[in-house]
């Protein structure tokens, strides 16, 4: 048995353990009932249920969902749809998503599958400083897919960058509004 400030009080019988516990004001709490012998606690039971749910809160509120994306690209994509593609990925990158990169083959552009792959390859070294691909590119019918996941640290890194960025932003900001200095 465990005493209400966390002292070990030893082996007692259930009727020494419940009075112990109303002597304290507090509750006998079997803490694990499988062991041998039982272990059991002297304790306040609704301050340990809340508790509980308060670091069941925090757990829920520090844990981040990561969601798939999909970026579909084509063979023969133009390098401004290229540029718009890319900073989508690396967005979803730097939130901690996965991207899936799709690129379809159409008709006849099935015949050339490493003009696809240069596009693939292209787009993954684009991205290497964000995001890295599971496995190499894989096709599948008309399809060469591949999966990028997120580097551990990167997206935490860039969202530091960029909060920097907006405080010089705001700074510069305030000087500017505040007119030129006179000297």
């Amino acid at each position: 048995m465990i005493g209400a400030e966390g002292n070990q009080i030893g082996i007692v019988t259930p009727q020494e353990g419940i009075r112990l516990a109303r002597e304290a004001g507090l509750d006998l709490i079997e803490i694990s009932p499988t062991a041998k012998p039982p272990v059991c606690r002297i304790l306040d039971f609704g301050k340990y249920v809340y508790q509980l749910e308060k670091k069941e809160k925090q757990a829920r509120k520090n844990r981040h969902v990561m969601h798939n994306k999909e970026v579909k690209l084509s063979a023969k994509i133009h390098e401004h749809d290229y540029q718009t593609k890319l900073r989508s990925a690396v967005k979803f990158l730097t939130r901690g998503d996965k991207v899936k990169l799709t690129l379809m083959f159409r008709g006849r552009e099935i015949a050339h599958t490493e003009i696809g792959r240069r596009v693939i390859d292209r787009f993954v070294q684009d991205v290497i400083d964000v995001g890295e691909a599971e496995k190499a590119p894989e096709l599948e019918n008309k399809l060469l897919i591949v999966v990028l996941n997120p580097k551990p640290q990167s997206h935490k890194k860039i969202k530091k960058e960029n909060e920097s960025v907006k405080d010089n932003e705001e700074i510069e900001t305030k000087n500017e509004e505040s007119g030129p200095e006179t000297v």
